[in-house]
């Protein structure tokens, strides 16, 4: 993850300076669009509102509640990163980028958020009156259903690959750079996904069965990432349309974005994938949970 950002970092610099050297004068912002920004400011305060309460009532924080408030705090700077900072235009400019983006909210903030569990934390933000209708509202039967339904190892792992697969389409692709309800659903689409993808591997799956389905992930996902970097052609028009301003031919744009997500990406679910492997093996020789069989679901 620290390699992700430095090198996200060095080629924002890179092609900064090659805008202002070379023949294109392009920069890139802040991006305040209040869809995005709104729900990340609600997620900030409650969270805040939820822990100082829990602070007046308990006194000082036990150390799980410090250690899932940096998970927390972590998780959400990661998003503003990537959809607020210049990285998200920029995304719109470069390939390279917005797969780059992607990443971020799909590999490294959305487990940081699952891992920091902030449903009950951002629940006693709430007022009182709207935390009782939101708390029975969650906790109907319906609700519950659900959401074991949807993060299932095999249903989550499903519709994240299915929302990876299905927005890389070209022409689906390129409609998110111009539509921006497009390039919101399309981000919605990954980042809902990849929560419950994380959720059920973390908190439901057995670690072998985690393993597993991260190991597949990380095969398909790596498959796409080849296939995008290593096609003869431009497949993604209108998103590389801007890459000669920025020192890149389309080509290469489209080849760069393919290795970000065959490379470091792959590198991130292969990563996870290990360190099931590992706690799942710990907790065989120990006659754990998982000692017996790989729970597939």
């Amino acid at each position: 993850m620290p390699a992700l950002i430095a090198g996200l970092f060095f080629l924002l610099l890179t092609v900064q300076a090659s805008a202002h050297n070379g023949e294109s004068h392009n920069s890139v912002g802040w991006t305040f669009d209040p869809w995005i920004v709104s729900p990340l400011l609600l997620m900030a305060l409650l969270y805040a509102s939820g822990v100082t309460r829990l602070r007046l009532r308990r006194g000082r924080p036990v150390e799980a509640v410090r250690r899932a408030g940096w998970f927390f705090w972590s998780g959400l700077a990661v998003l503003v990163l990537a959809l607020v900072s210049p990285v998200h235009e920029l995304g719109e400019h470069l390939f390279t980028v917005h797969m780059i983006e992607h990443e971020m909210v799909m590999a490294v903030a959305a487990p940081l958020l699952v891992l920091a569990k902030p449903a009950a934390i951002m629940l006693w933000g709430l007022p009182e009156s709207i935390r009782r209708v939101t708390g029975a509202a969650m906790g109907s039967s319906a609700s519950r259903a659900l959401w074991r339904t949807s993060t299932a190892p095999v249903v989550a792992t499903s519709l994240h690959g299915l929302a990876i697969w299905i927005w890389h389409y070209p022409p689906l692709f390129d409609a998110t750079v111009t539509h921006g309800l497009m390039h919101r659903l399309q981000h919605l689409s990954f980042f809902g996904t990849a929560i419950l993808f994380w959720w059920a591997l973390i908190w439901r799956a057995g670690r072998g069965a985690a393993a597993w389905h991260q190991f597949v992930t990380m095969l398909h996902t790596s498959i796409l990432g080849a296939l995008i970097a290593l096609v003869p052609t431009v497949l993604y028009r209108v998103q590389t349309q801007y890459a000669l301003e920025w020192g890149m031919t389309p080509l290469e744009d489209q080849q760069l974005a393919g290795i970000i997500m065959w490379v470091p990406g792959g590198i991130i679910y292969a990563g996870a994938a290990l360190w099931f492997l590992k706690t799942w093996i710990r907790d065989a020789s120990k006659g754990g949970a998982d000692a017996d069989h790989i729970r597939l679901a």
